[in-house]
């Protein structure tokens, strides 16, 4: 026989047999729509999916998507879409990159698992030892490695109720931590995604969080003297729960789900002095904010925090399904069996990991999401001022947050504006994301350029001025 040939797209040597238009992801400038999504076979394939899949899945747009490059998104149909969304904040160094297909393409040939609660396996070492290197704090680390952002909130509220054998923890109104039934009680996005889950973790405390633009108090910043810490310490730790009964605090740096909410300065340090005059672990949950996201390694460096336990997953492994969990070391004291899983720290995800770390560095995409989130934030305001459904625009680096309202004085949200700007966007090759009540978040790819950055804009200002019309 012959020597074998190089295996090369197959699927796009015959579509182009069969005389169809072969599109190029890399030299993609600008979103192209063949057919008016969703198209025929979108449509089609949307019907199987709804047919065999959970209806609890919320789907933000028909988007069938077969292939992906960079900020590009190519559907069933054949249309290209500008990915503004990343899979919620997932992948940060743009889809399928080449570095992250080869690490994981060598892990794959020398070993794809190995249960690594018997065993031990080389990248989930490595890959500890480097994420202590970028997350918060010089003090000495221990890592948990699960499979998702719930599951790296399940093991940081097991750490901290077992090291401290207290049981109440503290969480956020508008939070969002995972949708298991620990991590669930923390979440409070909206009652959909609670509704009639009575086996709930209990011992959960809610506050406000200091979302501004709405403040629960009915106060204005800078005069309300941060009240929604003050609420805490004046009235919850001394009228409704003991603080030396309280095993933690869990508070996103920027809320993600509740609609890209941006404290203000002075809050996320007076939480974690609050906790520590109070004897409480502050766990930061940076799964949609971390690994370069807002412009730092994680968004809590913005305000100097030095978390006790860190949670991530999303961005860690560019799409693997990963989940990491990093705490003091002296919090991470309990014993053999405490807490295990299977697929943890799956070989192939950690090699997946440490290149998306190698990416984020070399590429300098720290600097990158600050210049181009800058400029997006910028411009953003800027057709705040001409639009009325646009009432506040906030963010960090590339993790921006529109709001939508009906009155810019009432402030009256307006989500059916808002779904129908996503939509329309999404029709002419944009991908957004909703966010709170009617909040659209934009978290593209880190490795963004400013002329995509101009394609976004031109679409979502179309998009504006069709609702408007």
């Amino acid at each position: 026989m012959g020597k074998a040939k190089k295996f090369i797209s197959p699927r796009i040597d015959a579509r182009s047999a069969m005389g169809e238009e072969v599109i190029e992801l890399k030299a993609v400038k600008r979103p192209k729509i063949v057919a008016p999504p969703p198209g025929p076979k979108a449509r089609a394939f949307i019907e199987r999916d709804h047919a065999v899949t959970s209806p609890s899945l919320t789907r933000t747009v028909p988007l069938v998507g077969v292939e992906e490059e960079g900020v590009w998104v190519k559907d069933i149909d054949g249309n290209v879409f500008l990915d503004f969304s990343s899979g919620i904040a997932v992948t940060n160094v743009g889809h399928r990159h080449p570095k992250v297909v080869e690490a994981m393409r060598r892990q794959m040939e020398k070993l794809i698992f190995i249960n690594s609660c018997d065993f031990y396996t080389l990248p989930q070492v490595e890959l500890a030892e480097r994420l202590f290197e970028v997350t918060p704090g010089k003090f000495k680390k221990r890592a948990f490695f699960s499979n998702s952002g719930a599951e790296a909130v399940e093991a940081a509220l097991k750490i901290a109720q077992w090291h401290t054998r207290n049981y109440y923890v503290i969480g956020f109104i508008g939070g969002f931590h995972g949708r298991t039934m620990g991590s669930l009680q923390l979440t409070t996005t909206s009652v959909a995604v609670r509704r009639h889950f009575k086996g709930m973790m209990p011992g959960v405390f809610h506050t406000p969080y200091a979302y501004c633009y709405r403040c629960p108090f009915k106060q204005g910043y800078p005069g309300c003297g941060l009240w929604c810490v003050g609420y805490i310490e004046d009235i919850l730790l001394k009228k409704v729960v003991p603080p030396d009964d309280v095993a933690c605090m869990v508070v996103e740096p920027i809320q993600g789900a509740g609609g890209y909410i941006v404290p203000p300065d002075e809050y996320l340090p007076a939480l974690a002095d609050l906790c520590k005059r109070n004897g409480i672990i502050l766990v930061i949950d940076e799964i949609q904010s971390g690994f370069c996201r807002t412009g730092k390694w994680f968004a809590c460096e913005h305000w100097g925090v030095e978390p006790d336990i860190i949670t991530m997953s999303k961005a860690i492994a560019a799409g693997m399904p990963c989940g990491a969990t990093v705490a003091r070391a002296e919090l991470m004291d309990w014993e053999p069996g405490a807490h295990e899983n299977t697929l943890g720290g799956n070989p192939v995800a950690c090699a997946a990991a440490l290149a998306v770390l190698d990416i984020l560095k070399s590429e300098k995409l720290a600097d990158n999401a600050t210049k181009v989130g800058g400029y997006l934030l910028k411009r953003l305001r800027e057709l705040a001022e001409k639009h009325e459904l646009v009432g506040d625009v906030r963010g960090k680096g590339l993790m921006i947050g529109v709001e939508f309202v009906k009155d810019k004085r009432t402030k009256e949200p307006a989500r059916e504006e808002r779904d129908r700007v996503l939509e329309e966007a999404f029709k002419h090759g944009l991908v957004l994301l909703g966010a709170g009540a009617s909040s659209l978040r934009l978290a593209p790819p880190l490795i963004l350029t400013r002329e995509q950055a101009d394609v976004g804009l031109e679409i979502f200002e179309e998009a504006l001025n069709a609702i408007e019309r």
